[in-house]
């Protein structure tokens, strides 16, 4: 219809000139205006919550910051250790609404909308449990131990359905499962703090991307740069947190 071709168009718009706020309004509009989404809408509708969110945890982090650096002052004032907390209280009302929000829409249209059998429908089905996951995990991050605890389970047990589907339906090398190994273990480490689970997760995708690699065509040779890029990424993370894991251990 006009106004699905509007809202797509005008989600471009706004992600080119980086407001993103309203990428995600119009986004949004077209996600809950259709059945399923095509590959284009879902990577525009990811970068949308992704870059509106982004900033939000950014912010909370330094305004994290700020208020440990304020308390330790030796010229503290209550006045600013006030207003520093009523500032974090609304950014993570922020996140929590923008989560809350994406969360709700994977739940209700998006996972819905992919039922059926084939590649395209399967690789949403991960793309959907994943990004289910990885919101499910910056509400972890922002909120108090016990509320902590609770969203970070949700959050492992959609990693986990991902995984799934996942390591029976797409090759070790398909940037989806890659990116899905990445972020998982990200959580396990930050979030969870298993050092010893995340380092076996990296090594595992590593490892079978790796001996998955000569056998890639031609038509997976265009998905080789992002696939070349997140397993440097998991490399990396190996390395460090092998590393940190054996001065702790």
């Amino acid at each position: 219809s006009g106004i699905h071709v509007d809202n797509l168009y005008m989600a471009k718009l706004a992600e080119e000139s980086e407001r993103f706020e309203e990428m995600l309004e119009f986004m949004r509009a077209v996600a809950t205006s259709k059945d399923s989404l095509t590959l284009e809408e879902r990577n525009l509708l990811s970068v949308a919550y992704k870059s509106v969110v982004g900033s939000r945890r950014a912010s909370l982090r330094t305004t994290i910051l700020l208020e440990a650096k304020e308390r330790e002052a030796s010229d503290t004032k209550p006045w600013r250790t006030e207003l520093l907390a009523a500032y974090k209280c609304k950014v993570e009302g922020e996140l929590e609404k923008y989560c809350n929000e994406i969360i709700g829409l994977i739940e209700t249209r998006l996972i819905p909308g992919v039922q059926g059998g084939s590649q395209s429908q399967v690789e949403s089905q991960v793309f959907y449990q994943k990004m289910h996951a990885d919101y499910f995990r910056y509400l972890a991050e922002s909120r108090e131990p016990g509320l902590r605890e609770e969203t970070a389970l949700r959050a492992d047990a959609s990693y986990q359905r991902a995984r799934q589907i996942a390591d029976k339906s797409l090759t070790p090398t398909h940037p989806i499962r890659l990116g899905l190994a990445l972020n998982y273990s990200v959580f396990l480490f930050e979030v969870i703090g298993s050092q010893s689970k995340a380092c076996e997760l990296a090594k595992q995708a590593l490892d079978d991307a790796v001996a998955e690699l000569d056998t890639l065509d031609e038509e997976s040779c265009a998905d080789s740069s992002s696939t070349t890029l997140i397993m440097k990424v998991l490399g990396d993370n190996l390395r460090r947190w092998s590393e940190e894991e054996a001065e702790h251990g």
